[in-house]
């Protein structure tokens, strides 16, 4: 039993609210939590989801769940725009030039605008960064614009700095100080100009709070369990690739880019980047295992999405070579049916050969499933651990280089196709044979032109 995701909202917001001595009605309570529920739980959203909120404010004090309700209540790109909700309070913020977003002229008598654009470093007329904090930004704004009423200045720059310190995977600044020690200095110097009674000690406690709700942000990359945080990277691929919310109809290269474009982000991310610490928070020992875990899961993720690569791969030039582009389920199934179990082309593959040159953690997630479900995809990858048993470990990333070679036009599907082990392209033909009906005629005569 569990209560509904509207009242856990409430919950939260009202004993945050009282942990604050905030006298917040009861009403008004409802009124926020409605429109971050409204805000977050609806369009194409997978990842950023009450979900998400409601992982991150375990543990949290009362400005870190304030600051983790609202943090992403804002995603202009995955939305279509402003949360509705929260569109008139935004447009008296912010204005729209030819879809760039830019801060209007701050009045002198607007103290949250204010708190908001000095805690992020942003100027009145300045462009919004897609990728550097503009969303965060603006569920600051609609934070501090829907809590000024109830909560002095003082919590209010302390929700702020926990907001922008969501902004991810930032390295030092041109200045050579970290992200956090650029967050204090900017926190302090919005105290001053605003004449907002905090000490030292509190810019300290804040700038603490804000990465440790940073951190917790991020948590996922330090999972102990790597089908956990490829879960949560199946999320996030779905919601940033509108083409597969159409289960059944994407084709083979939307789905092809939607992984391609992830192992690009997540190979060249820098790990050092994810996790971070504020004067000994976390501490040397804490710290170092989280680092560990996102280089360790960063090469485990990419190493997956490699071989899902090469896997859609083959059947992208088996499509190429016997019609053309189309839909992944005319080669490889459904699925999920109303009718019943699905046929699936895994289903008509002969065993693959035992070898010792897998990543046996790598093959476990591949056959056994990551593990949460997936809307778009199947969990488990059979025809992936099937390729990735014949060609080995480092087989398969020569593959995959090939693979992008194709992706490019360097390299014909044919000539891919005839680079790869005889024996498994062939059995791959011929179970996709049984599922592409009107493809069978050229498949086989693919096979014995290959």
């Amino acid at each position: 039993m569990t209560i509904a995701t509207i009242n856990r909202f409430i919950s939260l917001l009202n004993g945050a609210f009282e942990a604050l001595s905030a006298r917040v009605p009861i009403a008004e309570v409802e009124r926020l939590a409605m429109l971050i529920h409204q805000s977050m739980d609806q369009g194409r959203r997978t990842y950023h989801t009450s979900t998400h909120v409601f992982e991150m404010c375990e543990g949290m004090n009362p400005r870190q769940v304030l600051a983790t309700l609202f943090h992403d209540v804002v995603y202009y790109q995955l939305d279509g725009g402003f949360p509705q909700q929260a569109y008139t309070m935004l447009m008296r913020s912010i204005r729209v030039e030819q879809h760039a977003l830019m801060i209007r002229a701050i009045s002198y008598d607007d103290k949250g605008l204010a708190i908001c654009a000095g805690v992020f470093g942003f100027r009145p007329g300045e462009i919004l960064p897609l990728y550097g904090g503009m969303n965060e930004f603006l569920s600051a704004v609609v934070a501090i614009r829907l809590l000024e009423p109830h909560l002095p200045a003082a919590e209010l720059l302390a929700i702020a700095a926990c907001i922008e310190a969501t902004v991810p995977f930032r390295g030092n600044a041109a200045n050579g100080k970290g992200p956090y020690d650029n967050l204090a200095e900017r926190v302090q110097s919005v105290s001053r100009s605003l004449a907002i009674p905090v000490t030292e000690a509190d810019i300290t406690r804040m700038v603490t709070d804000a990465v440790v709700l940073a951190n917790q942000d991020v948590s996922s990359f330090a999972e102990a369990d790597p089908g956990t945080f490829l879960s949560t990277t199946w999320l996030l691929i779905e919601e940033s690739n509108a083409p597969l919310a159409a289960v059944g109809i994407y084709s083979i290269q939307d789905y092809r880019g939607a992984l391609g474009r992830m192992e690009k982000f997540l190979s060249t991310l820098n790990p050092d980047s994810i996790f971070h610490a504020y004067q000994g928070t976390p501490d040397n020992e804490q710290f170092a295992g989280l680092r560990d875990g996102a280089r360790k899961n960063l090469e485990f993720a990419t190493h997956y999405l490699g071989a899902k690569i090469v896997s859609i791969a083959v059947v992208e030039a088996l499509a190429l070579e016997s019609g053309g582009n189309c839909p992944v389920s005319m080669f490889l199934g459904d699925i999920r049916s109303a009718f019943g179990k699905p046929d699936r082309a895994e289903d008509f593959l002969p065993p693959a050969p035992d070898t010792e040159s897998v990543d046996q953690q790598l093959v476990d997630v591949l056959e056994k499933g990551r593990s949460k479900e997936s809307s778009s995809d199947l969990t488990s990858s059979p025809m992936t651990a099937f390729i990735y048993r014949y060609l080995g470990h480092d087989g398969t990333r020569d593959a995959l280089q090939k693979a992008k070679q194709m992706f490019a036009g360097e390299l014909t599907a044919r000539d891919f196709l005839a680079g790869l082990n005889p024996e498994m392209v062939r059995a791959l033909i011929r179970a996709c044979a049984r599922i592409a009906l009107s493809r069978q005629e050229p498949l086989q005569a693919l096979e014995k032109a290959l």
